[in-house]
């Protein structure tokens, strides 16, 4: 089983927690996060136009730009988070233009060499594979691809070809941070994903609270938190570690005892 295989594993829902790279000490807030017991991480790219992000993830991003953050610093914050944690998946979680400006085989070479175990590609269709799926497949590295409450049955076997790690649901035709969804309409979609498809379902976008968190986790086989975590890195600086592993501490535990304690 391959790391991204075993969070999925472990007999309780995964909990998957995103952080902006260059955003703040990404070192140390990346390891807050794995303290607190995230079970798989997700590192964003900074992008100057992210389309599927609300304003902490864009915030996030003009903080990491306005530091100098490039590519290859974000390809060295993953091999260094690697080189600390050799056991925790590890997903770069972007847009198109990063990824295949110097060509998708260079991307994917050196994601590989990073120790990065999947890419999610917000902007990049099924119908345009070709453009980076065959190159992060010949290194080893998953596609994740992401399915919306606006992918109707014709549309997701597309989606579903060629993805692998896991698939990101997206629970909401919006972006990053902004709503939350009904947990009736994610049970839904989450059991017509899985009718179709072995791949484990991972549910984001409006996910902040532990609360909210456990309501998802009881349905689906992971939870994504993403901008409540962001959102700490720029209200407290140097000293987000403690705020971002208290919260995802709190995440972890509703999460992970989410169908126990529905039970």
């Amino acid at each position: 089983m391959n790391r991204i295989e075993q969070a999925f594993g472990k007999g309780h829902p995964a909990l998957v927690c995103f952080l902006t790279a260059g955003d703040g000490d990404t070192a140390a807030n990346l390891d807050a996060l794995v303290e607190g017991g995230a079970d798989v991480v997700e590192l964003g790219m900074p992008f100057t136009d992210p389309m599927a992000d609300g304003p902490a993830i864009q915030a996030a991003d003009l903080r990491s730009l306005a530091k100098g953050t490039t590519t290859r610093d974000v390809l060295d914050i993953a091999a260094a988070f690697r080189s600390r944690h050799p056991d925790v998946p590890l997903v770069l979680m972007g847009y198109a233009n990063p990824m295949v400006r110097r060509g998708p085989e260079w991307f994917a070479a050196e994601a590989a060499k990073a120790g990065v175990d999947g890419v999610i590609c917000v902007d990049i269709p099924p119908e345009e594979d070709a453009s980076l799926g065959p190159a992060l497949r010949d290194n080893g590295i998953a596609p994740i691809r992401l399915a919306t409450p606006t992918t109707n049955a014709r549309r997701l076997p597309a989606v579903l070809e060629g993805s692998a790690g896991f698939l990101y649901y997206v629970s909401v035709a919006g972006i990053t941070g902004m709503q939350q969804a009904a947990a009736g309409s994610v049970d839904r979609a989450v059991a017509d994903i899985k009718a179709k498809s072995d791949l484990p379902v991972a549910v984001g976008f409006g996910v902040r609270t532990p609360e909210q968190a456990a309501t998802i986790a009881a349905v689906a086989d992971g939870v994504v938190v993403g901008s409540a975590l962001v959102e700490l890195v720029g209200e407290h600086g140097e000293n987000a570690p403690t705020h971002i592993r208290e919260l995802t501490q709190a995440l972890a535990q509703a999460v992970h005892n989410a169908r126990k304690d529905a039970a």
